[in-house]
């Protein structure tokens, strides 16, 4: 893919570590891990070791303090390696739970826990999902009352990625059921192994297969009033702010497993043998691979470039949900013509293609569904 020309000199470093990183460290190994369902911690570890699990938290917590090109660039090698659940494992850490401690946790909280969450010591998970709150997220049904100088926590979350490998849940429910969901809910800091708190159901998944999802059980589980993150009856707007840094980097993973896709399935298709030549030499094939690159590079500058509004402090949330729903669609329509192209050998288990493909359909689901976002456009329009 053609290089961005608005990319630093610290920006491409950073891209050469990452895919040593991934060449050295993740490629050969994360089979093992599908077969597990987790990724080891000591890789986490190793991940935070190099800098890469507090790009733009603060240097005094251990952080780089990069921009979010950085992040983008970030999810799209992770994306790259081919291995969905290694990604999705670090980009919740990374980008969908810790940042509710950074953009709202007092000094006290990011002192006792940002230097070991950006250290990979400390696992984070989001705990929002629940049976009936997905994308709609004014469906949570998990409650939290006052008790004296704590809050009593009830309910479960569901689908919640990290839920059995991490140390610490930042986990939404409702504290004042007299206002609707948008006015009521709180986020809570919940630390592995509270009284009351366990993992109720580790979840089996068709793919992102080294990723663990779990099922999350509260049962009377006493949180300090000091472990309240952000203001009380504000966390519905705390999750929605943090969705457009999340969306945009889910779309910038599924744009690195689109590149890889590509890769390997050029790769094949120039050296197949097939009716007197080779795939490469059939023209449907050549045009059709043509295409799928042009949308990938269209839909990455995309993401460059809201990445650069987000840097300024423009309102980018329709173009994030464009991206989210483009880059969520065009993934899987790269997935399908890569797999297509590979025939038979294409639909084995254990082929590469096989696991992108299906690692790649929840790209359309997780973080707010195709049709969702759509709708987020459509009111902006």
């Amino acid at each position: 893919m053609t290089a961005m020309p608005f990319l630093t000199d610290e920006h491409r470093i950073f891209r050469d570590q990452l895919r040593r990183f991934v060449d050295e460290d993740v490629r050969p190994h994360a089979d093992e891990w599908e077969v597990t369902g987790q990724v080891p911690r000591a890789v986490l570890e190793r991940m935070g070791a190099l800098g890469f699990l507090g790009i733009r938290y603060p240097e005094t917590y251990g952080g780089a303090e990069m921009d979010m090109l950085a992040t983008v660039i970030f999810a799209e090698e992770l994306g790259r390696s081919g291995y969905g659940g290694f990604a999705i494992t670090a980009l919740v850490h990374t980008d969908m739970a810790s940042p509710h401690l950074a953009n709202a946790g007092t000094d006290d909280q990011m002192a006792r826990y940002m230097p070991d969450i950006i250290a990979g010591r400390c696992i984070t998970a989001v705990a929002v999902t629940e049976p009936d709150a997905g994308s709609d997220v004014g469906g949570i049904k998990t409650r939290a009352k006052l008790d004296g100088n704590h809050w009593v926590l009830n309910g479960r979350k569901l689908y919640i990625t990290n839920g059995v490998l991490g140390d610490l849940y930042f986990v939404a429910a409702r504290t004042d059921m007299s206002q609707k969901s948008s006015r009521g809910t709180t986020i809570f800091i919940v630390e592995k192994g509270t009284p009351g708190f366990s993992v109720a159901n580790r979840l089996d998944k068709s793919g992102w297969r080294s990723s663990d999802t779990a099922e999350l059980l509260f049962e009377d589980v006493r949180i300090p009033a000091d472990q309240v993150l952000g203001q009380i009856d504000g966390g519905f707007y705390a999750i929605m702010q943090n969705f457009q840094n999340e969306r945009l980097v889910l779309g910038a993973q599924a744009m690195g497993e689109a590149m890889r896709a590509l890769e390997i399935t050029l790769d094949y298709v120039k050296d197949r043998k097939a009716f007197g030549g080779t795939l490469w030499d059939k023209q449907a094939i050549r045009q059709r691979l043509s295409q799928r690159w042009a949308e990938v590079a269209a839909a990455r500058a995309y993401i460059y470039q809201t990445a650069l509004a987000m840097d300024a402090g423009d309102d980018s949330v329709r173009d994030v949900s464009a991206i989210k729903a483009l880059c969520g669609d065009l993934v899987n329509k790269v997935m399908y013509d890569c797999q297509q192209f590979h025939g038979g050998f294409g639909y084995m288990t254990g082929t590469e293609i096989e696991r992108m493909v299906r690692d790649a359909r929840v790209q359309a689901i997780g973080g707010g569904a195709t049709e969702v976002m759509l709708e987020e456009i459509a009111k902006r329009l």
